[in-house]
């Protein structure tokens, strides 16, 4: 008869570096997963030192405080008579690895190096770290002294091992290794190995935590067996954010499911449950009871998935709360144009405001800490979402001579409906004092194309007003708060959308150049299903007109007192053909001709081959002319994997020979070929006329 369990995985909001923070999150979690009766921890990759520490994993100092850490936990009376999984990075021959450290009543059991890493999209991990290319083998490590002092050892094993308790085996696997095909969890099933761990840093892309489901319940429904998850949280200092989503499955269905979002510093989920032998690490300790009899079994639950609008509330909403609180701002500033982009940068804010209150009613002692600690009042209690975003958000509607009245009233009443602290200003007489003294030093005054102007003066005429709202937003962000005699300064936050990063469709340093943007990596067509679904849950009904209104920049001048520039206009293509032109250049990984080759049949009821070539080669010189500005862009929330970051996701030249001379050769090739072909078919449909 199978014996019962029980077992903590966990979700850890950790920051890289933070030493002392992840380890008091650490402990918090021990000390949960010890409360609820479990006999096994299992913590997030790399958690001891967060996993985005990057370059700093070449420091010594990060290897010195973290096995400092390690001996912290193996001293505290929390860690004891419970099996303790935690990770960090460990040097052993010279040689840095990326490992789970694991230890039980101040002896460590084992050290378990990853051995399949990630190092593709947003991953560098062998920039760091080497695999552990040694299957089923385990060598000696020797300790430091510090760590000796404390468990009495001077060595313990290290390599690909297994852990052999009085009543069950558990083997390890670490993030990535779950994802590649010769995953370690099968080999280890079919030698007896009962639990499975994985700790990971997986962070979040829309739609991803059905992949990760999937394949979780797929490690288990093959062998059998338990397997547990255990994720990273929150932004840990960069563009990515990791969506938690800890989760137990046993024989195929998933038992145990933590939030995939959350402002929670620590959510666990606790759950009662011819080859070469892995090498087995005997344990004298029992992860069951003599009276498990009267534990409940495991029974499966159903797993929620969000929808993708759902997603872009969430993710990019606790993301921003997390940055707000670590980097000691008192808020955020956004220029917010009454269009759907700075809109839905509006909207992602009201929805974290939201999450804060609801956090806060639920009693959240760590997230009133965290409010009160922002909008500095010790006595503050957020009471509703409209009410905390008038303290923490200031919006600004920057007007100039060529903005409608409409998009300045959609600003006004969206702020109004979301509680921003808002401000209407013009800079018309900025943008005419710097064109004044272009015209002092040349003698020339430059004019819009709708007055006579060339399409050089016209794009000049467009980057002086946007990188004039650029200075003004950060002067606002500076000094709003000292005008209103309060402390602290705000963050700005940018709204360009992936698809404009994409072709360049920005002014380099205008209002898309911010301290971070939210929507940096979700499309247009995306952002307008996550505003439609803002419309409906948060009842914002401004939103239905800005969805109605069609993107424009409002650089160019009105005609008739309306808007007469819109950006599908003025980028050659609507939003929906370039989310599926960026889509086949980054997953796909098409060239110009290659996708030429894609669209003629995605396109065929729409676009003759010659109007797809004219699209392609359109896209491809507006990239490759504009791929410069992403050097500069700000960072960005990572959403989707056919993000344009240059940052280290998407890395590309930046001077680029535009003309792409033999790839639009081959496309124009390909385009007379069908051509011709299409003639032939024509010409042979036509038979000789019926003779009576």
């Amino acid at each position: 008869m199978g014996r019962k369990v029980i077992l903590a995985t966990c979700a850890l909001n950790q920051w890289a570096l933070d030493f002392d923070g992840n380890l008091r999150r650490i402990l918090k979690s021990v000390e949960v997963a010890r409360s609820r009766g479990a006999r096994y921890r299992l913590g997030p990759e790399l958690d001891v030192c967060g996993y985005g520490c990057a370059d700093h994993f070449y420091e010594s100092d990060t290897l010195l405080h973290c096995f400092q850490v390690l001996k912290e936990l193996l001293e505290s009376p929390v860690t004891q008579d419970i099996i303790c999984d935690v990770g960090m990075p460990v040097m052993h021959h010279n040689v840095r690895y990326n490992c789970r450290v694991i230890f039980l009543n101040k002896k460590i059991l084992l050290i378990r190096p990853k051995m399949l890493l990630a190092n593709h999209g947003n991953n560098r991990e062998l920039r760091w770290f080497s695999p552990w290319n040694k299957p089923r083998y385990v060598e000696e490590y020797f300790l430091p002294r510090m760590i000796q002092d404390v468990t009495r050892q001077e060595t313990v094993p290290f390599g690909d091992g297994v852990l052999s308790t009085n009543d069950t085996c558990i083997g390890s696997e670490i993030c990535a290794e779950l994802w590649n095909p010769r995953s370690p969890h099968v080999d280890m099933g079919l030698d007896g190995v009962e639990i499975i761990t994985n700790s990971s840093a997986s962070y979040h892309e829309l739609s991803k935590a059905s992949r990760r489901v999937s394949l979780i319940r797929s490690a288990t429904s093959k062998s059998g067996g338990i397997y547990m998850f255990a994720n990273q949280r929150g932004c840990d200092g960069d563009r990515l954010y990791y969506d938690g989503c800890a989760m137990i499955a046993v024989n195929g269905d998933i038992v145990a499911q933590g939030a995939q979002f959350s402002l929670e510093d620590v959510v666990r989920r606790i759950h009662v449950s011819s080859r070469i032998p892995c090498h087995r690490v005997k344990v004298d300790f029992s992860l069951s009871e003599s009276q498990d009899v009267y534990f409940p079994s495991h029974e499966p639950i159903e797993w929620r998935f969000h929808l993708a609008e759902e997603e872009i509330s969430l993710g990019p909403a606790c993301w921003l709360w997390d940055y707000l609180r670590r980097s000691g701002q008192a808020g955020f500033l956004l220029p917010l144009s009454g269009g759907v982009d700075s809109s839905s940068t509006a909207c992602i804010v009201y929805s974290m405001c939201h999450q804060i209150c609801q956090a806060v009613k639920n009693g959240s002692a760590q997230v009133l800490e965290d409010v009160r600690h922002v909008v500095g009042n010790a006595a503050y209690t957020p009471k509703e979402p409209r009410e905390l975003c008038g303290r923490l958000f200031t919006t600004c509607y920057m007007a100039s001579e060529n903005s409608s009245q409409d998009t300045c009233n959609r600003a006004k009443d969206l702020a109004a409906q979301i509680g921003s602290t808002h401000i209407n200003l013009n800079i018309d007489m900025a943008v005419k004092a710097i064109l004044g003294i272009f015209s002092l030093v040349t003698g020339k005054l430059p004019q819009f194309r709708a007055n006579g102007g060339s399409t050089r003066e016209n794009i000049a005429l467009q980057n002086v007003q946007a990188r004039v709202r650029m200075i003004l937003a950060y002067l606002f962000a500076q000094l709003s708060l000292w005008a209103q005699g309060r402390p602290g300064g705000l963050l700005v936050l940018g709204s360009a959308n992936v698809d404009e990063s994409l072709t360049g469709y920005f002014t380099k340093y205008d209002c898309s150049s911010a301290d971070i943007n939210p929507i940096g990596g979700i499309s247009k067509t995306d952002l307008k299903r996550f505003l439609q679904y803002c419309a409906d849950k948060f009842k914002l009904s401004a939103l239905h007109s800005i969805l109605a209104a069609p993107p424009s920049a409002e650089l160019e001048p009105l005609r008739h007192g309306h808007v007469s520039q819109t950006d599908e206009s003025d980028m050659g293509m609507t939003y929906t053909e370039l989310s599926l032109i960026g889509r086949l250049r980054k997953i796909s990984k098409c060239g110009p001709y290659s996708m030429f080759c894609k669209l003629i049949h995605m396109w065929r009821e729409t676009c003759s081959p010659s109007q797809v070539a004219v699209k392609v080669k359109h896209f491809f010189r507006m990239y490759s002319a504009n791929r410069h500005k992403m050097t500069t862009v700000t960072p960005a929330y990572h959403a989707e994997n056919y993000s344009p970051d240059d940052n280290r996701f998407d890395l590309r030249p930046f001077l680029y020979n535009t003309l792409w001379n033999r790839q639009f050769r081959c496309i124009d090739e390909q385009v007379t070929t069908l051509s011709t072909i299409m003639d032939q078919r024509s010409s042979s449909s036509v038979g000789p006329a019926c003779e009576h």
